[in-house]
């Protein structure tokens, strides 16, 4: 028993020894050290340190770009291997690393980081860079930073999801369309009235009732009056003396301060006599609105025996609301339309702004004239107005989607650039369709934001919130 131990020692030398003269002499050991470069052939290697940790993930067992957070098998069967938290890169060296390279002293024109906040706004700091639950990098804040609460600091990325966009300032006309119920009336300085100078019986009435339309030279009726014919017969008797037929001077002025038309006082001077009595003409183009004379009746001076109408020209008076009022300026453009005449439209102008509101609807009166050349449009038709309103000139305006209005402010958010935005109040002028003045505040040429700017207003309501806690809380 004893010569075979010895017989399987000797055997064991001479196969070590083998083994090495042929690594030797082929250069194996040479090999070796370039997969062990800190390692010495024939020197004693360290054991390996066992991992520690829990499982974070799976790798392919080749060392192939694959892994998995479950366990996993290759297609020919083979586990994938487990990597334990000991074995993964660690992240505790680059916060050390960063931790120091923040708290160190700053190179000239760099500004030093005091802590990094929450990326959402949340009441939350680190004092070395960190990920939030959806793996937000939290935002530096810089010395000096704390001092400008206001302005509200949004990454790239934040800015493409929650679809900030911005325009520029500019001076633009403000233009508004005030829609408001109106009423067909006449024109007052159209209206006319009938009536004698002197007292007059009435002949021969035309045949003419309330409503109908006459035209200026129509007969409206034959008179008689005591007064006119005496008047006429000095007049005659002043011609056939050889007195010139002059409308301006005696005789003829006479009658014609009586109210006797032209056309009569023309008669008698072609005919040298007075008429038993004298035709009644039209005034003008009308519609008739009041027929108080009558056959036979005796009218004194001054008695209305008829009211005339011209609609060649008719107002709409329409009710403005208070506030709206004050937009409208005299001579601005209005569309008139009426529910029985769909499709039509009558253009015209604002003619006069009643100088009173009505006490029980807060509206002022507007008048609008038109042109009723058709007289399509009648008394006490319902209309709807259009008026177009503000200033003819142009002002620093924004678009309307860039105020915010909170009832106590109204602010807008300047861009800044690198997504820095500043809130700032404005004080507004007035408001168009689509853009609204702005008195103070913004000048032409600034950009601004005019979508997603309530999340920006949000945003700037934490930083205020948090900027107002205490050194001790707010910071580190």
């Amino acid at each position: 028993m004893k010569t075979f131990k010895f017989l399987v020692l000797v055997s064991s030398l001479a196969a070590a020894g083998g083994g090495g003269y042929v690594a030797g002499t082929r250069g194996l050991a040479t090999n070796f050290r370039q997969f062990f470069p800190g390692q010495a052939l024939g020197e004693t290697m360290p054991p390996a340190a066992m991992p520690t940790g829990k499982v974070i993930y799976y790798r392919h067992p080749d060392g192939a770009p694959e892994y998995s957070a479950m366990p996993k098998e290759t297609p020919d069967g083979r586990a994938f291997v487990a990597v334990r938290q000991s074995e993964d890169v660690s992240f505790e060296t680059v916060e050390k690393a960063s931790a120091e390279s923040a708290g160190a002293t700053p190179n000239a024109g760099e500004r030093k980081i005091l802590y990094y906040r929450n990326p959402m706004g949340l009441p939350d700091t680190s004092k070395v860079p960190k990920k939030d639950s959806m793996s937000m990098d939290y935002i530096p804040v810089y010395e000096g930073d704390e001092a400008d609460t206001s302005v509200v600091k949004v990454s790239l990325g934040k800015l493409q999801r929650t679809g900030v966009k911005t325009a520029t300032a500019e001076r633009a006309v403000i233009a508004r369309k005030v829609r408001v119920p109106g009423t067909v009336a006449f024109d007052e300085r159209l209206v006319r009235i009938v009536s004698m100078r002197a007292d007059a019986f009435i002949e021969d009435v035309a045949d003419v009732t309330t409503g109908d339309r006459v035209k200026k030279g129509d007969r409206l009726f034959h008179f008689y009056s005591k007064e006119i014919a005496k008047a006429g017969a000095e007049y005659a008797t002043e011609l056939r003396g050889g007195g010139k037929p002059d409308l301006d001077v005696g005789g003829a002025l006479q009658l014609r301060n009586l109210g006797v038309p032209e056309e009569a006082v023309r008669a008698i001077a072609r005919d040298r006599a007075v008429p038993k009595s004298i035709a009644y003409l039209s005034p003008g183009d009308g519609v008739v609105l009041e027929r108080n004379a009558t056959t036979g009746m005796m009218a004194e001076a001054g008695d209305v025996l008829f009211r005339i109408a011209d609609t060649s020209r008719v107002w709409v008076i329409a009710d403005v609301p208070e506030y709206d009022a004050a937009a409208i300026r005299k001579g601005a453009p209005a569309t008139v339309s009426v529910r029985n005449l769909p499709g039509k439209m009558f253009e015209g102008t604002v003619d006069l702004i009643y100088p009173e509101v009505q006490a029980q609807t807060r509206t002022a009166k507007v008048r609008v004239e038109l042109s009723n050349a058709d007289g399509l449009l009648l008394a006490n038709m319902y209309a709807e107005v259009e008026i177009a309103s503000g200033e003819p000139d142009p002002v620093v305006a924004v678009p309307n989607s860039a105020v915010i209005d909170t009832g106590d402010r109204q602010l807008v958010f300047v861009d800044k650039g690198d997504g820095r935005f500043e809130p700032r109040d404005v004080a507004l002028g007035a408001r168009g369709d689509d853009r609204t003045e702005i008195t103070k505040g913004i000048e032409a040429g600034e950009k601004i934001v005019v979508a997603a700017n309530f999340l920006l207003d949000a945003e700037s309501n934490l930083n205020a919130a948090l900027n107002s806690l205490t050194a001790s809380e707010a910071q580190p």
